[in-house]
């Protein structure tokens, strides 16, 4: 009894993973983001960025980046999101992924692309968009940062996130804090086309 007791509490922890809709075979799925400012939808690039764009997918899929916000951004350069919650509370991570910035996909204007720190293989479920063509962030001598896919509908979004008037926030520590918060209302996978 006692080991059926365990396997039950086992597939009901496992159980979801399987449900999650997350198709292997489209290469390229599409996840709509539905904004405070608009939806932007992207396009995801699992041929040349398999662990990443699974890896988004995953909290796509699992709610996880819905009622998050934009916590940084700056002009000219990046829109930055994913991590946080409408309070500036840091969410929970899967855990950190191999960096795949050497797949030939370039920083550049509307692409999407995953944030880290110094070391190398630290993404794990912030991102970021490209509002300018940021070549300083593609491999180089080093570790670039991985771009996965690009926006084919709401550049236009973007760019005005790009230009919201930012601060330094006191509480959570940053500069390039947007004044207003911008939020991710919601993140969805959209049906295999």
């Amino acid at each position: 009894m006692r080991i059926i007791l365990v396997f039950l509490a086992l597939f009901s922890v496992t159980a979801p993973a399987k449900n999650l809709a997350i198709d292997p075979d489209n290469l390229y799925p599409q996840v709509k983001l539905e904004t405070s400012m608009g939806v932007i939808l992207v396009e995801l690039d699992r041929v040349k960025a398999p662990i990443t764009v699974d890896n988004f997918l995953t909290y796509v899929v699992q709610g996880e980046y819905n009622n998050t916000v934009f916590h940084r951004v700056i002009a000219d350069f990046v829109v930055q999101g994913g991590g946080y919650d409408q309070n500036y509370i840091i969410k929970k991570v899967h855990g950190n992924i191999i960096n795949e910035s050497g797949n030939g996909l370039k920083n550049e204007v509307g692409t999407i692309a995953m944030a880290k720190e110094r070391a190398p293989h630290s993404a794990n479920r912030q991102f970021y968009f490209n509002v300018a063509d940021n070549t300083n962030l593609d491999p180089g001598r080093g570790w670039g940062y991985a771009v996965f896919g690009a926006i084919v509908e709401g550049q236009e979004i973007v760019d005005k996130m790009a230009q919201v008037k930012t601060h330094y926030d006191d509480g959570f520590g940053w500069e390039d804090v947007p004044v207003e918060p911008i939020i991710l209302i919601k993140a969805t996978l959209l049906p295999a086309q």
